[in-house]
């Protein structure tokens, strides 16, 4: 027997490579044949050449698309379906929106017409809209409103934590559950995976909760995918969106610990109804039970006084196009003067550095607020990498230093605002479920423009000067990040 044995190691380590050798060919002709996007292609060809090992367990892992792109073509196709089928009812409702929203301005309105005509979101006017920087100006108003719930709540989180905040968020939601309101909960499978895990505890309590995509080890592959979105509607007449996660680290409870800097919008009025019907989409695409979408969930609106013109850009993977990078290019190719973008992520496309490229060339002052250390030494080596072109063709780039910058915003000219949860990189550009709130309001694209003045305060400037300065070892590391850009 130990004769059979010494035999049997002695061909694996005389001929294992063979059978390593055919499973990177054939790892490398799946991944030509898949036929994807050449930046990636050519990213995973590079990884698996140069880390054989590592790069095919890498791909098996994160990289194959399996069924899920079809999956989630199919879905694409059946939201698509579902919301003309009620397009041709709210025809003149959409077209009183677009005359109400054409006197603010032509060409920043075209994102609005973009939306419309992908089929994406209908503008709306008669909105009340509120910027809410970090989770000290969200979490109290959020907990008033749900206080306030007489019907439904609805909520989608990336990440949902059960920490001080997300404990005592749950203990109310059971606690409305218990009155007798409606409580639905998604959350993400990778973002929330500790609560997935107590799903059954808290559906047991009153709470309809649902786990998108759930992570275990035989579907690792499908990690890739995520629902990054952050929304919350009320009884149908109040809405959250934007990038505060439920998390205590959002309200910074604690002096010397990482500062955390982001921006939310509370808004009430008929954009809620848009917020109503994605979160609708996307509970019938994972829920075991359905639940009619009738009038109840969309109650008579009160006029408003101070009316905010705005519209809503969702994205997943199973858009025929990335309806939230396209939409930030068309506002980027609008700006006459000005445009300032926060990101604590910044891979950009090649079509969206073409834009930002277009928009200096042309005389618009472009300024680009990115986190001075990011919580991936991998991804902010990727991201330094990129600059130095934008800061050559005259972007002014900042790097935050007070704490972590998390904040999705853009502002244009002072007239156009996206706050939402979409990154300036490829995944969220391409691969997550994302959402981007779009105002045309010129006081609240001034609240934004001032507290990008307030964080410059705590910045200091990206010059060639600070990239010449990193150490030559940490230049080549940020060098070979940069070719993963395409898969980070």
């Amino acid at each position: 027997m130990m004769e059979y044995l010494k035999l049997f190691w002695h061909f694996i380590a005389t001929w294992y490579w063979l059978p390593l050798g055919l499973i990177i060919l054939s790892t490398l002709v799946l991944i030509l044949v898949e036929n994807g996007k050449p930046e990636k292609t050519i990213a995973w060809l590079m990884v698996i050449v140069f880390l054989p090992v590592v790069g095919v367990i890498l791909y098996y892992f994160f990289g194959q698309k399996f069924k899920k792109d079809k999956y989630f073509k199919q879905l694409e196709e059946r939201y698509s379906q579902q919301l003309e089928a009620k397009w041709p009812s709210i025809q003149t409702f959409i077209d009183q929106e677009f005359r109400l929203i054409a006197d603010v301005d032509t060409e920043l309105n075209a994102v609005f017409s973009y939306l419309f005509r992908t089929k994406n979101a209908i503008p709306t006017s008669n909105n009340a809209v509120k910027i809410l920087i970090n989770g000290e100006q969200k979490f109290p108003l959020l907990f008033e409103d749900l206080r306030q719930a007489k019907d439904h709540i609805h909520l989608e989180y990336y990440i949902f934590e059960e920490d001080e905040v997300g404990t005592e968020l749950l203990n109310l939601l059971v606690e409305k559950a218990k009155e007798g309101v409606e409580v639905r909960l998604i959350i993400d499978g990778f973002g929330s995976s500790k609560l997935a895990k107590r799903q059954k505890h808290y559906t047991n309590l009153g709470i309809q909760m649902e786990v998108f995509l759930p992570v275990h080890f035989s579907s690792l592959a499908n990690s890739n995918y995520r629902n990054h979105r952050k929304i919350v509607v009320i009884d149908g007449a109040i809405g959250y969106v934007g990038g505060i996660n439920i998390s205590e680290k959002y309200s910074n409870p604690n002096r010397g610990e990482l500062y955390w800097r982001d921006t939310s919008i509370r808004l009430a009025g008929d954009a809620v109804k848009m917020l109503q019907i994605q979160f609708w989409l996307h509970w019938q695409s994972i829920a075991q039970q359905d639940w009619a979408l009738d009038t109840r969930y969309f109650p008579d609106t009160a006029e408003f006084v101070n009316k905010v013109p705005m519209s809503f850009a969702f994205s997943s993977p199973g858009n025929t196009a990335p309806y939230n990078m396209e939409a930030m290019i068309l506002g980027i190719s609008a700006a006459k003067k000005k445009i300032e973008l926060c990101t604590p992520y910044f891979i950009p496309t090649e079509s969206f550095k073409t834009a930002l490229m277009i928009a200096v060339a042309k005389g618009v002052e472009v300024s680009l607020m990115i986190p001075k250390k990011g919580d991936s030494a991998v991804v902010q080596a990727a991201m330094l990498s990129f600059l130095k072109p934008f800061v050559a063709r005259g972007v002014r780039v900042f790097l935050y230093e007070k704490g972590f910058i998390h904040a999705k915003t853009i502002n244009i000219d002072d007239v156009l605002a996206f706050v939402g949860t979409t990154n300036l990189d490829s995944r969220s550009f391409l691969i997550n479920f994302e959402v981007s709130a779009l105002l045309v309001n010129e006081h609240l694209a001034g609240q934004l423009a001032e507290q990008f003045r307030i964080d410059q305060q705590d910045s200091a400037i990206f010059t060639f000067e600070t990239w010449q300065n990193e150490s030559w070892y940490y230049k080549a590391f940020a060098s070979v990040c940069r070719l993963m850009a395409p898969l980070l």
